[in-house]
């Protein structure tokens, strides 16, 4: 009797990783919104582009530039996430299929994710420094450098716990 009830507790377990798939599908929305901003900014760009300044071309693409890295973003949590903790999926055979796909596990996620978050912010602090003399203060420019370091210091604390946890697992 305790047995069946100890099975079908670990079966509802296992079996409530699927109450994750909403959470991707809603990202998968996400990339399609996003989709939607990036075609909305690049045809307000595209007609302003010969009389805007260099630096005004050069923030327009940035900003390209920033939407598309969130979005790589959101499809290797996408990818990542929902093999890692939902279920596989049946890629094998397709021609397109990204070769890091099945092989990024929990580590690998959490170092690909900020390795984008500290390059959606090196985006955001290079957009600041092209538009220096319009947009920031002072202030601003010192809490923008600020963040990008501490997620950049972040990004090699991960990194080094990572490998610290790798090299004490090697040697059991």
């Amino acid at each position: 009797m305790l047995r069946k009830f100890e099975l079908a507790l670990e079966s509802m377990m296992f079996n409530s990783r699927w109450l994750l798939a909403p959470f991707y599908i809603g990202l998968v929305g996400a990339v399609f919104l996003l989709l939607v901003k990036f075609i909305q900014e690049f045809i307000h760009m595209v007609p302003h582009i010969l009389d805007s300044s260099e630096s005004e071309a050069i923030l327009a693409i940035l900003t390209l530039v920033d939407m598309s890295l969130v979005a790589n973003l959101l499809l290797i949590i996408i990818f990542s996430g929902y093999e890692n903790f939902v279920s596989k999926i049946d890629a094998a055979g397709h021609e397109d299929k990204p070769e890091w796909m099945g092989k990024v596990d929990f580590s690998g996620l959490k170092l690909k994710l900020i390795a984008s978050i500290v390059a959606i912010s090196a985006i955001e602090l290079l957009k600041g420094f092209v538009n220096l003399d319009k947009v920031l203060n002072e202030d601003q420019l010192k809490w923008k450098v600020a963040i990008h370091i501490t997620l950049v210091v972040s990004g090699v604390l991960f990194a080094l716990m990572d490998r610290l946890a790798d090299s004490k697992e090697g040697h059991h």
